[in-house]
């Protein structure tokens, strides 16, 4: 398997360059509810390495960007954090704090015409309703933290660099950035989940921050067989600001 990934690599992902997804086709998935991507019981790899990812700070700042109904949301802020998330799904968000029994408010964003904020009423989660292009540090502030598990591998190929500037953009001196990949044979599915590679991580991230890979994951399952696959692969990054 780690030969097999080694060579895709090489090969560059070329043929997912051109992919691409839109809003209503994401919109779509999460009306009929075909969401293979959410992880009822959160992400191992988070707990595993929650330590680092805190680093012995008490009431971070966490963004969750296209945080779907992510439980880890409601986790992290019981633990007195406040969370902030985007996500261009009114039903994901909704979604969300209904299976989490909390109740939410609805204000508008005067900064972004159209968006929505959904935030619990005990405040601690704040709850974006657009397009996370539309963000910005003027409107949700910088972050000390981020968990992008299913984001990066989600935008379009052709939109990550402008995405990889934005997470940079939010990011304060302190930020701690964990970053989840995947990979695969790009030539036997299409994505998404896209393939990132290592290099194409370090392309986008590595002159503005150090990265360590903390492990990669054999996260290959039958619905990963169905996509005509062999091996699937989770790679998880810390990213800190140099």
């Amino acid at each position: 398997m780690e030969d097999s990934s080694g060579r895709e690599e090489g090969c560059n992902t070329v043929s997912q360059q051109s992919t691409v997804m839109t809003e209503g086709e994401w919109l779509e998935k999460w009306q009929l509810r075909n969401l293979p991507f959410h992880k009822e019981e959160g992400h191992p790899l988070l707990k595993k390495y929650l330590d680092n990812f805190l680093n012995g700070r008490n009431g971070l700042k966490i963004f969750f960007p296209l945080c779907g109904k992510a439980v880890e949301m409601k986790w992290l802020a019981d633990m007195g954090h406040h969370v902030v998330g985007v996500e261009i799904s009114e039903t994901a968000l909704k979604d969300f704090f209904t299976e989490q029994s909390l109740s939410y408010s609805e204000e508008t964003v005067p900064e972004i015409p159209g968006a929505k904020l959904l935030k619990s009423t005990s405040g601690n989660i704040s709850l974006y309703c657009c397009s996370i292009y539309d963000l910005a540090s003027t409107v949700v502030g910088k972050f000390d933290a981020i968990w992008d598990r299913g984001s990066l591998v989600a935008v379009n190929p052709c939109d990550r660099e402008r995405y990889a500037n934005l997470m940079l953009s939010l990011m304060n001196r302190r930020c701690c950035c964990f970053l989840v990949t995947v990979s695969y044979d790009p030539s036997k599915h299409k994505g998404p989940p896209f393939y990132v590679p290592d290099s194409e991580v370090k392309r986008l991230f590595g002159q503005c921050c150090d990265i360590k890979q903390l492990e990669k994951r054999d996260g290959f399952s039958e619905r990963h067989r169905t996509w005509g696959l062999d091996y699937f692969w989770e790679v998880m990054y810390m990213l800190l600001l140099k």
